[in-house]
């Protein structure tokens, strides 16, 4: 059975993740979902954000989320991954993604990067945009789950 890690800081998940994540496990036996601990201050604590993705992956039966420190095909090594899958939205990311798999290959030549683009209609949706939006009391459920639309209205109450 093939396995790929599907990592991010996912802080938070939004419907541009979900689809990409739908895609892997399609492509997939196995997929773990790989919560990343974030250099920039996240929003979310990982125990959140791994709290919010759970009934959000109930419906895909080969997929798991964990949270993981420290460098991703070592991690990816120790859950005997075969595959990194990382989302592209735009032309833009494009560059960031292809260095950082060029790094990855150097590291671990056994694990593979396959990248994926979302449907376009989530093209634009990123995390970050999603935050700043509800932080000033935009709607955001079309970009997120109705939980995670909900843990942000109750983020920025405070």
């Amino acid at each position: 059975m093939r396995h790929c890690i599907y990592p991010g800081t996912f802080d938070p998940i939004t419907c541009g993740h979900l689809d990409v994540l739908a895609r892997a496990a399609r492509l997939f036996g196995k997929v773990t979902l790989a919560i990343g601990e974030s250099p920039k201050e996240p929003l979310f604590s990982a125990k959140e954000r791994l709290a919010m993705i759970g009934p959000n992956i109930a419906q895909f039966p080969n997929v798991t989320a964990t949270v993981f420190t420290g460098l991703l095909v070592e991690f990816a090594v120790e859950q005997k991954a075969d595959a990194i899958i990382r989302g592209l939205r735009e032309l833009s990311d494009f560059e960031f993604e292809f260095n950082m798999a060029l790094m990855n290959r150097h590291l671990q030549p056994s694990i593979e990067t396959i990248f994926v683009m979302p449907n376009e209609q989530f093209s634009f949706t990123s995390s970050s945009l999603v935050k700043q939006v509800a932080r000033y009391g935009g709607q955001v459920s079309k970009f997120v789950p109705p939980n995670v639309a909900e843990a942000l209205r109750n983020a920025f109450k405070k």
